[in-house]
């Protein structure tokens, strides 16, 4: 498998994520574990999970997904052999990204990974009320210390991200080697309208979240009626349940058919096919889930296809 280089930072990855906010929730441990299993053999390694995943489970507080993924490092020897991305910034414990949280934050996520290092340690989220040169510059010791060996955004705009990477210049700090968006065929303006340019001229990885919009794109919630499958995503999939969402399934439907592929599968393959993503990040609770979506990247959509993708989805 053809792996990718995330920006500038020497990350080489799969073109494939495994997102580990199921961990500790709709996956339990040792559900985890085949799936951590899986996704390796598989012949993927970048490994998505945050500080707070999964605190909004009942009796959780986060830091349950991260604690897993570091029992499974040490378990199965794999460390070597993955990327692990974490995050920082969103977690009640450890909010927002001053410099003295940030070091508080990395000591926690290290210390539950049982890792000495964090490969891409990433922004949770933008946070103005602290100069960005700082949060920079605290990033930066934490390179110097080779507790961690990149940095990522995630959720920032596309003007505070321009201005993140002037500060980096300016004052010969380490940048955001990645951003971290959300972005699928349906929700594709937010980031396409002024993100994509930005982080193309800047040779910026994307590893975009939400890649299947909570499941919607894989067929499996196409009235109300279906929505009774997921109480949990019930909320977040009934936006797309008109006439424009319709009409981007049934152009999943027929590339799917022609491939003898999965809506899920075409779906993710358009992602990884736009100009500039790095590894879109797809999540499973099964390992039979997991299996599927591999197939995305061996899926090759023709330009006719990507078209008339992206002519289906213009409306998002």
């Amino acid at each position: 498998m053809q792996h990718r280089l995330l920006g500038r930072s020497g990350l080489s990855v799969a073109p494939l994520a495994f997102g580990g906010n199921v961990f500790g929730w709709s996956a339990d441990e040792a559900r985890s574990f085949e799936l951590l299993d899986a996704f390796v053999e598989g012949g993927f390694n970048l490994i998505d999970t945050a500080d707070v995943y999964s605190a909004w489970a009942p009796g959780n507080r986060g830091g349950e997904s991260e604690t897993i993924i570091g029992k499974w490092l040490k378990r199965s020897g794999k460390r070597a052999q993955v990327v692990i991305a974490t995050k920082v910034g969103k977690w009640v414990e450890h909010s927002g990204l001053s410099p003295v949280n940030i070091r508080t934050a990395v000591e926690g996520s290290l210390k539950r990974l049982q890792t000495d290092h964090i490969d891409l340690y990433q922004a949770h989220a933008d946070d103005a009320s602290v100069p960005l040169s700082e949060t920079l510059g605290a990033f930066a010791r934490l390179i110097e210390e080779g507790k961690v060996r990149a940095i990522g955004a995630s959720n920032y705009n596309a003007d505070r991200l321009a201005e993140a990477l002037k500060v980096s210049q300016e004052h010969r700090l380490p940048r955001y080697e990645s951003l971290q968006p959300e972005y699928n065929l349906v929700s594709r303006k937010g980031y396409e309208q002024a993100l994509e340019a930005l982080i193309r001229a800047e040779n910026i990885g994307v590893i975009g979240y939400y890649s299947l919009a909570s499941g919607f794109l894989s067929g499996k919630y196409r009235s109300e009626a279906d929505l009774s499958k997921s109480a949990a995503r019930s909320g977040a999939v009934r936006k797309y349940l008109n006439d424009q969402g319709q009409q981007v399934l049934a152009a999943l439907d027929q590339i799917a058919a022609a491939h003898q592929a999965t809506p899920a599968q075409v779906a993710l393959a358009w992602l990884i096919a736009r100009p500039g993503v790095t590894a879109p990040i797809a999540s499973a609770t099964s390992v039979t889930q997991l299996q599927e979506l591999f197939g995305a990247a061996k899926l090759s959509l023709s330009a006719a296809e990507l078209a008339a993708l992206d002519s289906a989805s213009a409306a998002f």
